[in-house]
């Protein structure tokens, strides 16, 4: 009598399959994370010629990296306190330069990320950090910059940038919009069926420096955020060590937080303008 092996071998090919897909996936986003976590936006000849064109009194700055990369930001004078700007994961910064004229009276230094920008080089958490580290100290030997008045403001991405800065540099305080407890936190909501901890090279800890900060903060939560849902930064806030304000922002998405009436007056309330 034959023997019939269909059902055997279909569930030795179903196993097959599985395997290669629980091997397979995780290998895949491990490679791939670079690319998923950084939307590189670099400057274009167009963009470069408007900022020109339209905010002659901004300077385009280049600065050589510990490695020897080429480093570039955007400097607007206008005395007062200087802010260090760190933008999103998918941000060409300049963009920022139009919304300066919500704080008058602020200095800006708007800092573009390797590959973003006219930065060269690959973005990734140890060198993005290192990078804040020496646009901190380059921000200190500006003419006119009070060392005890340099905030950082970070966005979305950047607010792990500012906050990894904050630790390691006197800042004055920092101003987070879009902010997360860790990058792993965020990563485990959208990859719930990946071992996110192993296969993460970019954490973005920020929960585990808050308790050390004493600095003041200045934490802006979009209430309708579907990229960093809410309470994300509502851990980060009640983790932080030093004088805190939090803003809610009704209505608020994730790209649409500088549209809310209370963003700008509350950051230049928080930077002693108003």
């Amino acid at each position: 009598m034959p023997i019939d092996t269909t059902g055997a071998n279909l569930l030795i090919s179903l196993g097959k399959i599985a395997l290669a897909i629980a091997i397979g996936l995780p290998l895949i986003v491990y490679l791939a994370q670079d690319s998923l976590i950084f939307y590189r936006q670099p400057l274009s000849d167009a963009r470069r010629a408007d900022v020109a064109k339209r905010f002659a009194a901004v300077q385009e700055i280049f600065i050589q990296a510990r490695d020897g990369t080429k480093l570039q930001a955007w400097h607007a004078k206008a005395g007062g306190p200087l802010v260090i700007y760190f933008g999103g994961n998918a941000e060409e910064s300049s963009w920022m330069l139009d919304e300066l004229r919500n704080a008058p009276g602020v200095s800006w230094l708007i800092v573009s990320y390797r590959g973003y920008g006219a930065s060269g080089g690959s973005p990734g958490e140890t060198a993005l950090v290192s990078d804040a580290l020496q646009w901190f100290d380059h921000a200190m030997t500006l003419p006119g910059v009070d060392p005890k008045r340099i905030y950082a403001f970070g966005r979305s991405l950047g607010t792990g940038v500012a906050v990894a800065l904050a630790a390691e540099r006197p800042v004055a305080g920092l101003i987070l919009v879009a902010p997360y407890d860790s990058l792993a936190a965020v990563a485990k909501r959208y990859y719930w069926y990946l071992p996110v901890d192993l296969l993460l090279r970019h954490r973005f800890d920020s929960i585990a420096l808050a308790p050390k900060l004493q600095i003041p903060l200045l934490c802006i939560i979009a209430e309708r955020d579907q990229v960093i849902p809410p309470e994300h930064g509502e851990r980060l806030y009640a983790a932080w060590g030093g004088a805190k304000q939090k803003i809610i922002l009704g209505g608020a998405g994730h790209n649409s937080t500088d549209d809310d009436p209370a963003f700008w007056p509350a950051i230049r309330k928080f930077l002693g303008l108003s």
